[in-house]
């Protein structure tokens, strides 16, 4: 986790007067990187979680909002209006995922970062070393809806993936336009053609 936080650190410790909203908390980890960041370059956190994590850092950078993030009503009057970073890292579960990148995505400004934790099933394997089939699946799940929200928004923004661990989706936003509705990818996977080359590849040589 230490290596994943660090590359994103990276990439964002130049942004003066940096706004980030982080969508759950939980032990605290990647709030209290944020925090550190804030308190360098004069910026703002708010992070939201269901459970009560008001306790997990003291800052006057820092603003907690105890609520599920797809509480839009109450959130959106406490976030600020132009955000620099959205970090997703609270229900992994793919439809959850969209609708709150939906919604926070119009808050995000050109060429500020939404990143989506938890998108790499790699690790979870059978035999790998944090094998969980549950795991393995929903990060696989997240990491389709993923693909599939950048299949109709490829002129929206920029989509990258960072495989360490559990993984990143970094999207960059290019421009003021709404986002148009997932579109699922016609995949030739499972095309008779496919079929056909599959079979004929474990047929043995003579």
């Amino acid at each position: 986790m230490t290596i994943k936080i660090n590359y994103l650190i990276k990439r964002i410790k130049n942004i003066q007067n940096i706004n980030i909203l982080e969508l759950g908390v939980q032990n605290g980890l990647s709030t209290k990187y944020f925090i550190e960041l804030c308190e360098t370059n004069n910026g703002l956190l708010t992070s939201v979680d269901i459970d009560d994590c008001s306790n997990v850092v003291k800052s006057d950078k820092w603003t907690f909002i105890h609520s599920s993030d797809d509480n839009f009503k109450k959130i959106d009057k406490i976030i600020p209006k132009a955000l620099d970073l959205i970090f997703i890292d609270s229900l992994h579960e793919p439809n959850h995922v969209e609708k709150v990148f939906y919604h926070y995505y119009s808050f995000l400004k050109n060429g500020g970062t939404c990143v989506i934790d938890d998108i790499s099933w790699l690790p979870y394997v059978k035999n790998e070393y944090r094998d969980n089939e549950f795991s393995e699946y929903i990060n696989r799940s997240t990491f389709t809806k993923i693909l599939e929200i950048y299949n109709n928004n490829k002129e929206n923004f920029l989509l990258e993936f960072f495989f360490k661990d559990s993984g990143y989706a970094i999207i960059t936003k290019k421009n003021d336009k709404p986002l148009k509705k997932s579109k699922k990818i016609q995949s030739r996977e499972y095309g008779l053609k496919n079929l056909f080359r599959k079979i004929y590849k474990r047929k043995p040589k003579k």
